[in-house]
């Protein structure tokens, strides 16, 4: 599959509106990999399909997890993380793709975790910061971005767990390993 069927094919798994997210998250993944140098083709592969199992039933991202042996303890938080393991199972099994960092880049793009690749950080930041995005603190994400991966990302973790915590939901762990990983490559 060429990169145009590919972009067709995810296109029509989601609404029109976060197809406009995508296609940020591809110009932005393509700027910070260039910025930070990481691979722009592998960082656009990633970004095209990090959401292409946002819009699939509940039920249906739970089978994945159950039946493909993804990590059951996804089911126990927020089903807003669901749809990253199961897009990565999805980019593998039904797109072919074979490169490990675009999967993992795929599946961490919600959660990160420890020992974050720089194909990781890229897409997970692009994902935070892509021009769409419009919530407090993105502004400071952004520019952080300009200057270092790493404090751009944990501002994002920062404003998702603070989001969380008002909510008065849990946390997933990896986010938390994520974020202080990060904070130990430069504290």
């Amino acid at each position: 599959m060429n990169r145009e069927q590919l972009i067709e094919s995810v296109r029509a798994q989601m609404p029109e509106r976060r197809w406009l997210h995508t296609v940020g998250v591809m110009e932005t993944s393509i700027i910070l990999a260039n910025r930070f140098g990481e691979d722009p083709v592998r960082a656009e592969l990633a970004a095209i399909l990090h959401d292409v199992a946002k819009y699939w039933a509940t039920d249906r991202m739970e089978t994945v997890i159950r039946e493909r042996g993804l990590p059951s303890i996804l089911l126990a938080y927020d089903k807003e993380l669901w749809h990253a393991p199961v897009g990565a199972w999805v980019a593998e099994h039904e797109y072919g793709i074979d490169d490990v960092e675009v999967l993992d880049a795929i599946r961490y793009h919600t959660s990160g975790r420890r020992g974050m690749t720089k194909m990781d950080k890229v897409v997970c930041l692009a994902d935070y910061m892509e021009p769409g995005r419009d919530f407090p603190g993105v502004d400071k994400i952004r520019e952080l971005s300009e200057q270092d991966l790493d404090k751009a990302l944990v501002a994002g973790f920062d404003s998702t767990i603070s989001f969380l915590l008002q909510k008065n939901r849990r946390i997933f762990p990896l986010t938390i390993e994520a974020r202080n990983a990060l904070l130990e490559s430069y504290i």
